[in-house]
């Protein structure tokens, strides 16, 4: 099977080069070799390798700069995915894509479902709304993974600036307001290998006549650890962790003080709820998803171990 993945130089992307290598031959194309904001360039890729699957974990994350840039992050959230999805219809091959909680409103204090109703609050989430409803529309076969909170060993994130911050001050602010489950994306690697397994396995594969296979229906999945926790009380446990595993750090727990999302302004607007319900997804997969908490410590233990 050959395999094209985008975005394999992010957080997700380089997680999935590694869980996916099993399943055939992985494309991995450097941003010289192909340009993602150039539709011809990608026509032109899909045209000379023909893939058998296409895993877009392209995507511009850049909430806040997305307000001042939305002609880019519509190339990368909408555009680019509504032409892989063209070419998975064409061809009759399947689209794994990633979505995010900020296609959501962000409010009340329940999860939200996958049906429940969308409501972005700035251009990111709109974006990432218009991508996912473009895959949809699109008649291919899809699986859209809606995940929040994402962090790594590697790459810039929360964890990785918490520890960097605590390094060097003696104080610091976090939000506490804002609620949801943090998410590896090394879970999100290893949850597509499952789902990729499956839908390979399937009879019909490549037949484009078929909207679904035997086992799985194309459709938007949340994926994230169970539980959920702010931003603060995330914080606190990194620094907890981290000082059991001798990290040393400036900050003392007593001075990461709580504040809310009203005392940090951005300018773009956070969803204060951002929690996701799992069912769909564990149901389907038969998963049965780990906590956030176990899941943090196994991904900074990991980032201990390489720093």
């Amino acid at each position: 099977m050959n395999i094209l993945i985008t975005g394999s130089t992010g957080q997700v992307g380089y997680e999935l080069c590694r869980s996916l290598a099993l399943f055939g031959q992985i494309k991995v194309p450097t941003r010289q070799e192909l340009d993602l904001e150039d539709p011809l360039a990608v026509d032109e890729y899909l045209k000379i390798h023909k893939p058998d699957l296409i895993v877009n974990a392209c995507a511009y994350t850049a909430v806040d700069r997305a307000e001042s840039e939305p002609e880019k992050a519509r190339r990368l959230n909408m555009e680019l995915p509504a032409q892989l999805a063209e070419y998975a219809h064409a061809k009759g091959i399947w689209l794994v894509h990633y979505s995010s909680d900020y296609v959501y409103p962000g409010i009340g204090d329940t999860p939200f479902s996958e049906v429940a109703p969308t409501g972005p609050l700035g251009v990111y989430g709109k974006t990432k709304l218009e991508g996912d409803e473009a895959i949809a529309a699109s008649g291919c076969r899809y699986l859209i993974f809606r995940t929040s909170w994402v962090y790594s060993a590697r790459g810039n994130n929360f964890l990785k600036t918490m520890l960097r911050l605590a390094e060097v001050k003696n104080s610091l602010n976090v939000v506490a307001d804002q609620i949801g489950a943090p998410t590896p994306a090394r879970l999100i690697a290893g949850v597509t290998a499952v789902a990729v397994c499956k839908i390979v396995s399937c009879r019909n594969y490549r037949e484009v006549q078929e909207a679904e296979c035997e086992t799985v229906a194309s459709g938007i999945y949340h994926l994230s650890p169970t539980g959920e926790t702010s931003w603060y009380d995330f914080a606190q446990s990194i620094f907890r962790l981290a000082a059991a595993k001798g990290k040393i750090l400036a900050l003392e727990l007593s001075n990461v003080n709580p504040i809310p999302t009203g005392d940090y302004p951005t300018p773009a607007k956070r969803p204060l709820n951002s929690r996701l319900d799992l069912k769909k997804i564990q149901s389907t997969f038969g998963l049965s998803l780990p906590s956030w908490q176990d899941q943090l410590a196994l991904t900074l233990t990991e980032y201990l171990e390489k720093s």
